[in-house]
């Protein structure tokens, strides 16, 4: 008897045509094929009319090789390219407001300093902190501001580009 294939966490970049209801036709691959979609990050690339989505993914290989077939299967997209964790910069955007009056708000400055995060907002009774990074900075940020009292967060999913010189571009 083998063993189940592991599910594991997985990025994808697809470069797509920057036309109406692009976003729905991919979410509906997802959707009708009942893989979990952990992220999708749209936005404009450099290139007029081109659009990058990054899309996170729990999967296993084998479903994720019958995803980027299925993304190739859609007209407006372009390209598509498996990103490797070891060669990859991917970074989330946390907005959080934390409960601070007169007495606790330099504690809680402090705390956002020491993970490069920054007040944007001050309130008589709270502030809102930006903090960006990997997912794991980004809760471990979590659990110290909750010791504050967290009343209100947003988070945006990962965005991720290659390290070094390689690009991922399509043709003129």
């Amino acid at each position: 008897m083998t063993q189940p294939e592991a599910i594991t966490r997985h990025t994808l970049s697809v470069l797509v045509e920057d036309v109406d209801g692009i976003i729905t036709r991919v979410t509906a691959l997802f959707t009708r094929r009942a893989y979990n979609l952990v992220s999708l990050v749209s936005a404009k690339t450099s290139k007029e009319g081109i659009n990058r989505l990054t899309v996170v993914v729990d999967a296993t290989e084998r479903s994720v090789e019958q995803i980027v077939k299925q993304l190739y299967k859609l007209i407006q997209v372009l390209k598509v390219q498996q990103l490797d964790s070891d060669t990859t910069v991917g970074r989330q955007l946390l907005l959080v407001k934390v409960t601070a009056d007169n007495q606790t708000r330099p504690q809680v400055v402090d705390a956002a300093n020491l993970f490069r995060a920054r007040v944007v907002d001050v309130a008589v009774d709270s502030v809102v902190i930006e903090a960006t990074g990997e997912s794991s900075k980004l809760k471990a940020f979590l659990e110290v501001m909750d010791s504050f009292g967290i009343r209100e967060l947003a988070r945006s999913g990962t965005v991720a580009l290659t390290r070094g010189s390689k690009t991922m571009t399509v043709p003129d």
